[in-house]
């Protein structure tokens, strides 16, 4: 475990940089992740952040299929919003843990 000072608050995180604690993330470490993967948030991403901190936090199993279900976004615009590996990328930025589904 190693912890990271990002936007001013100090956190515990990860090999690969996923906040360890959920409840440590805030909005404000959302867009400095964000901002050092080379995205700009947008209030498309931060929907898709709180759906997937929601499903994530109350136990539910994650999946760029569920989230394609939800209405929020399609597979296409996950991919366009979050480039490369989308569903890792959401969900480091949403400070939750990679989906076991992620390798």
């Amino acid at each position: 475990m190693a912890t990271k000072v990002i936007a001013g608050k100090t956190v515990n995180v990860n090999e690969e940089g996923y906040l360890l604690d959920p409840k440590e993330w805030t909005i404000d470490i959302a867009h400095e992740i964000a901002k050092e993967e080379g995205i700009t948030l947008t209030q498309k991403h931060i929907d898709v952040i709180n759906f997937i901190r929601d499903k994530v936090l109350s136990g539910e199993t994650l999946s760029m299929r569920s989230i394609s279900k939800s209405g929020i976004i399609t597979v296409k615009e996950l991919y366009e919003l979050f480039p490369g590996t989308p569903l890792k990328l959401a969900c480091k930025i949403a400070g939750v843990q990679k989906p076991a589904s992620c390798v």
